[in-house]
C-alpha cells in the first residue's frame, strides 16, 4: 500500500496535472489508488494557487476500472471498505474518488486515452470537462460484474446525457469509442493528444480571473439541476456583487483595456462564500 498510485506535479502557472500510476493494470483501482485521488482532490482542493486541474492516467490508459481481485484477496480490506461513509461526508470511500473532483473549486480536466471503464468512467465524469482520444474505450461496465455504477454517477451522468442514453449505457454495459462518446455527451470532445489538449485548455483557463473561474464553477454546479428560478437567478447576483470591484476584477478591466496580459492575485476563499 506504500507504492505512488497517484502523483501531482503543479505548475508556475497554477496548472496541477494529477496522474494514475499504476501502467502494468491500466490504472485499474485498488485500495492505495482510491486513497491517492481522494488524497490529491483534498490537497487541491484547499491550494488557492491552484487554477485549474488536469486528470489522466499513465500508460495506455485513463482508467479500467476496479482491481476487483485486490479486493476479493484481501479479507480486511475487501469490497465492503469501499462503501464505508466516513462522518460528515455525503459520499462513501469509493464515490469520493469519482465526486471529489467536483469539490474542486477549480476547473478539473480529464485526458482520456485507452481503457476508461467503470469506476474509471465514473471518475471522468466527475471532471467538469473530458478531453478523449477518437479511438478511447469508454463504458459504464459494471452490469458485466452483476452491479450497478455506484461511484456519484447519479450527480454527474444526469448532467450530460438524457436518461434513455444513461439507461441503455448502464443496462448494456457496452464500450463506446472516444467518438461515439462525443456524440452521446459523455465526452466534451475529442483530441488525437487528449493530454496535449487538456492541459492547452488549462493554460487558457490559468490565464482568466481565478476569482471569477471559480465563481462560476460554483454557479452552475449549485444551479443545472433541481434549483428553482428564484434562487438561481439570487445566486448569480450574490456571486456577481462579490466579483465586482474585487482587485481580480479591475484586474481584467485594466489589462482588457490596455490589451496586456492580466496580473491575478490569489482567489481570497472567503470572499466567494
Amino acid at each position: 500500500m506504500n507504492e505512488e498510485r497517484v502523483r501531482i506535479r503543479v505548475g508556475d502557472n497554477g496548472v496541477a496535472t494529477v496522474a494514475m500510476v499504476r501502467r502494468d493494470k491500466h490504472n485499474a483501482l485498488d485500495q492505495a489508488m482510491f486513497e491517492g485521488l481522494r488524497r490529491a482532490a483534498s490537497q487541491l482542493a484547499d491550494d488557492r494557487k491552484i487554477r485549474a486541474v488536469v486528470l489522466y492516467g499513465e500508460g495506455k490508459s485513463f482508467c479500467s476500472g476496479l482491481d476487483i481481485p485486490s479486493f476479493l484477496a484481501d479479507p480486511v480490506e475487501g469490497i465492503e471498505a469501499l462503501l464505508v461513509r466516513e462522518h460528515g461526508h455525503a459520499a462513501n470511500f469509493a464515490q469520493r474518488a469519482a465526486y471529489d473532483w467536483s469539490r474542486v473549486p477549480v476547473p478539473v480536466i480529464a485526458a482520456i486515452s485507452g481503457h476508461c471503464f467503470g469506476g474509471g468512467m465514473q471518475i471522468a465524469l466527475g471532471a467538469d470537462i473530458r478531453i478523449a482520444a477518437p479511438d478511447s474505450s469508454l463504458s459504464i461496465m459494471e452490469v458485466k460484474w452483476g452491479l450497478v455504477p455506484d461511484m456519484a454517477i447519479t450527480q454527474s451522468l444526469p448532467r450530460l446525457v438524457a436518461i434513455d442514453v444513461a439507461k441503455e449505457l448502464t443496462f448494456t454495459g457496452r464500450i463506446v469509442s472516444g467518438a461515439e462518446g462525443e456524440a452521446l455527451g459523455l465526452v466534451t470532445r475529442t483530441a488525437d493528444d487528449p493530454l496535449a489538449s487538456a492541459l492547452a485548455l488549462a493554460e487558457e483557463i490559468a490565464q482568466k480571473s481565478p476569482d471569477a473561474v471559480r465563481a462560476a464553477k460554483h454557479l452552475y454546479d449549485q444551479t443545472w439541476t433541481g434549483t428553482d428560478a428564484a434562487a438561481a437567478l439570487v445566486l448569480e447576483t450574490d456571486l456577481q456583487r462579490k466579483l465586482h470591484g474585487s482587485p481580480n476584477q479591475i484586474a481584467a478591466v485594466t489589462a482588457g483595456m490596455a490589451k496586456q496580459p492580466p496580473v491575478f492575485v490569489d482567489p481570497d476563499h472567503d470572499r466567494l462564500q
